[in-house]
C-alpha cells in the first residue's frame, strides 16, 4: 500500500513549482523543474505528476485563500452597497503586488487543465455567479427596505465584476494606483444609490 500523500508540502511544492512556471514557461520539462525545486524528478512526480497538477493545486488554494479573505471583509459590513465595496477593495488588497499570479495560474489552467481543468473553470464559474446572485438579490432587499435607490441590480454587480477584474488587470500592466479608482466608484455610482437616512460616515 503506497503511503498517503501529505498535502502540505504537495500544496507548499505547488505554490513553488507555480511561480517557477510562471517565470520560465510551461514549457519548462519536468527535470528541470524537479531541479529548480531542489527535487529530484520521481519526487515531484509522485506529489505533482504534470504540470497541469501544479496549476490546478496552486489555483485552488489561492482561490480558498481568498474567498476566506473577502468573505471576511465583506461580513464585516451589512448595508448591500457596503458590502459591494468592500468586495471590490478586499480583492484588490488580496492581490496587491502580486496580481500577476492569479493571471498566471487562470489562463495557464485554460490552457493546460484538460478535462480537469475546465471543470475547475467551470466550478468557478458556478461559485463566483452564486455569489453575484446573492449580492444582487441583497441589492434588491435594501431597495424593497427602502436603503438603497431603485436600480438594476443585476447590472450593477456585473458592474462591479467588471470594474475589480479590469482594475487589477489594468494594475498589472500599468502598475496603477487604484485610491482614486476606487474614490472615484464610491463617490460616483455606489455612495449616490445608498439613500440619505442610511448615509454611512465619510471614508
Amino acid at each position: 500500500m503506497s503511503r498517503p500523500i501529505d498535502h502540505g508540502r504537495r500544496l507548499e511544492l505547488a505554490t513553488r513549482a507555480a511561480a517557477i512556471l510562471e517565470r520560465e514557461g510551461l514549457g519548462l520539462s519536468t527535470e528541470k523543474l524537479a531541479a529548480e525545486l531542489g527535487l529530484k524528478r520521481p519526487t515531484l512526480l509522485y506529489y505533482l505528476p504534470t504540470h497541469g497538477h501544479v496549476i490546478e493545486t496552486a489555483l485552488v488554494a489561492l482561490m480558498s485563500e481568498q474567498a476566506i479573505e473577502v468573505m471576511a471583509a465583506i461580513e464585516a459590513h451589512t448595508h448591500p452597497i457596503d458590502r459591494l465595496f468592500a468586495q471590490m477593495k478586499a480583492v484588490h488588497a488580496f492581490h496587491a503586488g502580486r496580481e500577476h499570479r492569479i493571471v498566471f495560474l487562470t489562463q495557464a489552467i485554460a490552457t493546460i487543465g484538460g478535462e480537469r481543468g475546465r471543470e475547475i473553470v467551470q466550478r468557478g464559474v458556478e461559485v463566483f455567479a452564486a455569489q453575484r446572485k446573492a449580492a444582487a438579490d441583497r441589492v434588491r432587499e435594501g431597495i424593497a427596505k427602502g436603503e438603497v435607490a431603485p436600480c438594476d441590480a443585476d447590472a450593477l454587480v456585473a458592474t462591479m465584476r467588471a470594474l475589480t477584474d479590469g482594475l487589477m488587470v489594468q494594475r498589472v500592466t500599468d502598475d496603477l494606483d487604484l485610491r482614486g479608482p476606487h474614490q472615484t466608484i464610491w463617490k460616483q455610482l455606489l455612495e449616490p444609490l445608498k439613500t440619505k437616512k442610511k448615509l454611512t460616515k465619510k471614508r
